[in-house]
């Protein structure tokens, strides 16, 4: 399990949407099989950080834009408590279930605080007071309605001991008649305060909560986008190539790439001494790079350098002291 919780919230969740946001042919099957996981570890009070992690969830989906999505929500001993403590035929369980999940939300919390069953066992009333104040924080997270309270679910695992969730897409992003795919969940996760003291010799306690993204499923998913909207998988990073049509041109590339590094841009050239220009802008359409800086001896004269657009192959010459400048304004713009 890699544990990335000693990251700030915002830190991590960018950096995953990062990690997920253009996937190349290189590195699907390098992260192919694995989740990425964010724990919150400690004594806290109760349901702020359950909170916290399903805000960190929907920011995550969001940000990958992979359509619509829902949180299915449930408590583990609610469930537990209707069915096996206190007596309730299953289908009586699955009943009150089944409005939870047509309508969702706190009000049907409430609504079950209401069931004469319910309301005489302790534990099942200490769970729904919990998720009636877990929806309270999330409505001023601003994401109650992205989230469904659904006694149906059930993660299967026993060291869950509290709040347990799973997101689902409500559909991918597809081309009209084009079938969606189906992935089931791509992230999920739950309280599980007893895990960590089952390993500690002394057996200490430590209450934890945590959710798990999904990177294969989601890669299947944007996988699929890309390949439906017949969209370019781009294998690099680069902004900008810098390129030469002449020969012994090394040192004034060295010179013009040290440029844009220093500028925060992110440039690359071919390791070649005398690579040819046709090599390098084939370079460019392959790998996806948007830009292409060239310089040769008749710029050089002239003290200026010739911008290349990839995509429609029309070039410009402008002064060498504004070539930061100019490409900072297009890659604004793209």
């Amino acid at each position: 399990m890699s544990q990335l919780g000693l990251l700030p919230r915002r830190a991590w969740t960018a950096l995953l949407s990062q990690l997920l946001r253009l996937p190349c042919s290189s590195c699907i099957q390098a992260v192919r099989c694995h989740s990425q996981d964010f724990d919150i570890a400690g004594q806290f009070d109760p349901m702020i950080p359950d909170a916290e992690c399903l805000k960190i969830m929907c920011e995550i989906l969001n940000g990958l834009q992979l359509g619509d999505f829902l949180i299915k929500m449930a408590w583990k001993d609610v469930r537990h408590e209707m069915v096996a403590k206190k007596g309730l035929a299953p289908e009586v369980a699955d009943r009150i279930g089944d409005y939870v999940q047509c309508h969702g939300g706190v009000s049907l919390v409430e609504q079950m605080f209401q069931d004469p069953r319910l309301s005489q066992n302790k534990q099942a009333l200490e769970g729904l007071g919990d998720l009636k104040l877990l929806f309270e924080y999330l409505t001023l997270f601003g994401i109650a309605e992205k989230i469904s309270f659904d006694l149906s679910l059930a993660r299967g695992l026993d060291y869950y001991t509290g709040v347990i969730y799973e997101a689902v897409l409500l559909h991918t992003p597809t081309q009209a008649g084009a079938e969606p795919l189906s992935v089931g969940s791509v992230a999920a996760g739950g309280r599980y305060d007893g895990l960590v003291g089952m390993f500690d010799p002394k057996g200490h306690k430590v209450p934890c909560v945590g959710l798990s993204i999904g990177v294969e499923r989601i890669f299947n998913i944007v996988e699929q986008r890309m390949k439906t909207f017949g969209e370019k998988v781009r294998t690099t990073e680069t902004q900008v190539l810098v390129a030469t049509p002449h020969k012994n041109f090394l040192q004034e590339r060295l010179k013009l790439i040290a440029e844009l590094w220093d500028a925060g841009i992110k440039a690359e050239m071919l390791y070649k001494n005398n690579p040819k220009l046709l090599t390098q802008l084939h370079y460019c359409e392959s790998t996806g790079i948007p830009l292409v800086v060239i310089v040769g001896e008749q710029e050089l004269k002239e003290g200026v350098v010739k911008i290349r657009s990839v995509a429609s192959r029309e070039e410009v010459a402008i002064k060498r002291e504004n070539l930061v400048a100019e490409i900072q304004k297009r890659l604004s713009e793209s």
